[in-house]
């Protein structure tokens, strides 16, 4: 399995202004790879405070990207899964455009095997370890992971080693504050990542991809 973690980020690596919200600093050339990056995959997985911030997942909308999944067999969007502390998230609310976004919503969350999932997510995998999700995930036929947050879900997963890539845009703000992409209480072994893609894109933003050295 490939996990890639896609991010857009301020040249001084925030997510979001200080005053927070939801992370939207990227333009249209971020628009332009996160499309291919979704096109490239066969799940999204983000994190449940991110979809409250939000109200709705990201989707492919450029038909090139629809006709070259349909090519290689794959359904028209990524499956989306939300990671959640709990299998009855609070806060969820039903007018969310995510609810009526043509997608296969799956919740991950800690849970007896077995259970039901929730009104709106056709399956709940249970959490019980990251290593564990994703052996689930490559059993079900899902090889490449797109992660895209918040905060806390990528350090979460930077942190158990788990993490194949990084694919940042880098936009051309300085925001200042406190949403920092890796949050400070992360405590990881220094990494070395070897550079896969630089390009620029429209709008003075910047494409950087990465794979961690040591991965073939």
């Amino acid at each position: 399995m490939t996990l890639r973690l896609v991010l857009a980020l301020s040249l001084d690596g925030r997510l979001a202004p200080p005053a927070g919200g939801a992370a939207q600093i990227g333009g249209a050339g971020d628009r332009e790879v996160l499309e291919q990056a979704l096109a490239w995959a066969d799940a999204v997985l983000l994190g449940a405070g991110t979809l409250r911030a939000h109200g709705s997942s990201c989707q492919i909308r450029r038909p090139e990207l629809f006709a070259a999944r349909q090519q290689r067999g794959a359904a028209p969007q990524p499956i989306t899964l939300v990671a959640s502390r709990s299998c009855t998230p609070a806060g969820f609310q039903p007018d969310w455009l995510f609810w009526r976004q043509p997608l296969q919503r799956w919740l991950v969350a800690p849970a007896p095997v077995g259970q039901q999932p929730p009104s709106g997510f056709e399956r709940l995998l249970p959490l019980q370890g990251w290593p564990e999700l994703l052996a689930q995930l490559r059993a079900e036929g899902l090889h490449k992971l797109v992660l895209l947050g918040g905060a806390q879900l990528a350090g979460a997963l930077l942190q158990a080693d788990l993490v194949d890539e990084l694919q940042f845009t880098l936009c051309p703000l300085l925001l200042g504050g406190e949403h920092n992409w890796l949050p400070a209480q992360v405590r990881l072994q220094p990494q070395r990542w070897q550079l896969l893609e630089s390009r620029p894109l429209a709008a003075s933003e910047l494409l950087l991809r990465y794979r961690r050295s040591g991965n073939s």
